[in-house]
């Protein structure tokens, strides 16, 4: 008898779970809307003015549904022996997903999140909550200032994906917000982030340019039709000042269920085409993402 109560009281809560229905609020940065998974009974998806920014489980922290943010798994997975806890500065908060995803396959590691939009924090914090347990501090700033607030050589980690509007706000893009998360960084620390651009890609060309100005090892990883300058879409790269594992990278990135390539060195030098280093004097803002780019 025990175990049917059980069973159904677990069916029930199934079947209640799937019938969630989207919540949305009027954030600083425009209309928030939490849409439900209907093929993963607590999971969900973020979006931004219908921009999706986040995707979360809260069953299982360690499903990254979203492409760029598998990628920046792949990122976390090889920035030390698994399982060794780290400490990483989030720039940019979203619902917190790659947050969750170090809490859940490092413990014990201590995170910071900086995302300038108070009202989507408390939106995220209140629908979809963090493990009490899991030591994440989230702090209400704009994610340069922020980040001068952090002591230096603090993190292992440093991982950006600041979108306003579905742009990357100017200040973030500079030579002299890299010094910032250079200063930051432990010695052998990564800086890894999630930039976004489309033909002819001369955004993302000025982005490997500036971070090649700070950091001596480099590596970029983006889908094939990215590299081609066919389509808009997402591109990591992942910068350091020792060597970058880009063997054991591009075998995760090649394996995932959308195939990504990974550039370094002399490949990725020639890329850039001879770009200028972004300064503060003439930064702007990531392309505006064309209309059908979240279709």
């Amino acid at each position: 008898m025990a175990r049917r109560g059980a069973a159904r009281g677990a069916s029930d809560r199934k079947r209640s779970e799937r019938r969630q229905e989207p919540v949305s609020a009027t954030v600083d940065g425009g209309l928030a809307e939490l849409v439900p998974d209907r093929e993963r009974p607590r999971a969900w998806t973020l979006l931004l003015d219908g921009a999706p920014q986040s995707h979360v489980d809260l069953d299982d922290p360690s499903y990254l549904s979203f492409e760029y943010q598998r990628r920046l798994g792949h990122v976390i997975d090889l920035a030390a022996p698994a399982g060794r806890p780290l400490q990483v500065v989030h720039l940019g908060g979203g619902a917190f997903t790659l947050a969750r995803y170090i809490a859940a396959s490092r413990p014990r590691s201590t995170q910071q999140i900086v995302e300038i939009d108070g009202p989507l924090v408390q939106l995220v914090r209140r629908e979809l909550p963090l493990d009490p347990q899991a030591r994440i501090r989230v702090r209400s700033a704009d994610a340069r200032a922020g980040l001068g607030k952090i002591q230096d050589g603090w993190a292992d980690l440093v991982i950006a994906d600041v979108f306003g509007g579905a742009r990357t706000p100017a200040h973030l893009t500079t030579a002299e917000f890299l010094t910032e998360v250079r200063r930051v960084l432990k010695p052998g620390g990564q800086y890894a982030a999630n930039l976004a651009d489309g033909p002819p890609l001369a955004h993302l060309r000025g982005q490997v340019a500036t971070a090649a100005s700070l950091f001596p090892e480099l590596a970029l990883a983006a889908d094939p039709t990215v590299w081609r300058g066919r389509r808009f879409g997402n591109a990591v790269l992942v910068a350091s000042d020792l060597p970058i594992a880009v063997a054991d990278l591009t075998r995760r990135v090649a394996s995932d269920p959308h195939p990504g390539r990974v550039e370094q060195g002399r490949a990725l030098a020639d890329f850039t085409g001879g770009a200028a280093v972004v300064t503060d004097a003439g930064a702007k803002p990531s392309p505006a993402p064309p209309p059908d780019a979240f279709a």
